[in-house]
């Protein structure tokens, strides 16, 4: 570690959000050259939780100085580890090994508090900002199981004019409305019926869990500011049943995020997650975005297809974690 003996680690909860401001500026340093996100927003959210001493997790204090931390929220019986990240350290001259020794360090104090605690009965964790491998062993000895993920990037540069998109008699497509989140959610679990997501995030395996995944990426900007001119749905005219949507965020001035595209089983093979892309695209440059991305399992390889196909590239990798406990697996 970045100064050995002097580091300790203590409960989140000891400090003040103020102490831990410029270490949030790095991360989001980090954040903006790596993903092209503005890390602000969650930087706020994290600052307001730390003042009502709400946080759970860890922090490393070095001198006086916090220089890392690592947190996770409670969702029933499941915990979420929601981010790690450490201060470069100033003994080996990139740094990153010692960071990522701290980042280890905390996360070990926050897999002893989630594992031995009785209500928690799963863990689940995406490490977005961190490349796939960089906390792999970690969590592979404390008995996660990993699951490789992309981020995967599309240029918006020289996309000008609107798609046209031909849909069959039956269907018609228009933008999100808020009524849609109830009859969202039960597409969603019926699309991620034995799909590798449902390993990953299981919230996807009932409506009521994609409900709530949709609440926070809508209502409260779980992942971006929610784009609603972006976001559109399917539905089949006679039920009035959602079959497709693709929900979009704005994750700064310069990049959008698919938070959400799916289909339902009946109507694949259609073109329609296709069509769908292409929309979000082109309202997306409408608003001036410059790019825009998404996050695919690597087990999904039929999808990753799909959006090589419309112009995406990997632009990064990381990993996707998640321990179960014996007795609920």
């Amino acid at each position: 570690m970045a100064s050995g003996v002097s580091i300790e680690i203590l409960d989140l909860r000891h400090f003040a959000a103020p102490m831990l401001r410029p270490l949030l500026e790095a991360e989001g340093e980090l954040w903006k050259q790596r993903l092209h996100w503005d890390y602000r927003p969650s930087a706020r959210l994290l600052m307001q939780y730390l003042d009502s001493q709400m946080l759970p997790g860890y922090g490393a204090l070095d001198a006086g100085q916090v220089t890392g931390y690592a947190f996770c929220v409670y969702e029933e019986t499941k915990a979420v580890i929601g981010d790690v990240f450490a201060l470069p350290g100033q003994q080996d001259g990139s740094g990153m090994g010692s960071a990522r020794e701290l980042e280890d360090t905390l996360l070990k104090h926050l897999f002893e508090t989630l594992l031995n605690s009785p209500q928690v009965d799963r863990v689940e964790s995406q490490m977005l900002l961190h490349p796939s491998g960089a906390h792999a062993g970690i969590f592979r000895d404390a008995g996660f199981d990993i699951f490789r993920r992309l981020f995967m990037v599309q240029s918006l540069h020289g996309l000008w004019s609107e798609p046209r998109v031909a849909l069959p008699e039956e269907l018609e497509m228009r933008l999100w409305r808020a009524e849609d989140l109830n009859p969202a959610g039960q597409l969603i679990s019926a699309a991620y019926r034995d799909h590798p997501d449902s390993l990953i995030n299981d919230q996807y395996r009932s409506a009521y869990g994609s409900q709530r995944f949709l609440h926070n990426i809508v209502r409260y900007s779980g992942c971006g500011v929610f784009s609603n001119p972006v976001s559109h749905v399917v539905v089949e005219r006679g039920s009035r049943e959602l079959v497709a949507l693709v929900l979009g965020s704005r994750v700064s001035s310069e990049s959008g995020h698919i938070t959400q595209i799916c289909v339902h089983p009946r109507y694949r093979r259609r073109g329609l997650a296709r069509k769908l892309l292409s929309v979000a695209a082109f309202h997306f440059m409408r608003l001036g975005a410059a790019e825009i991305s998404l996050t695919v399992t690597e087990a999904n390889s039929e999808a990753i297809d799909l959006y090589r196909s419309e112009g995406y590239v990997c632009a990064h990798r990381f990993d996707a974690a998640v321990w179960q406990r014996a007795s609920m697996a």
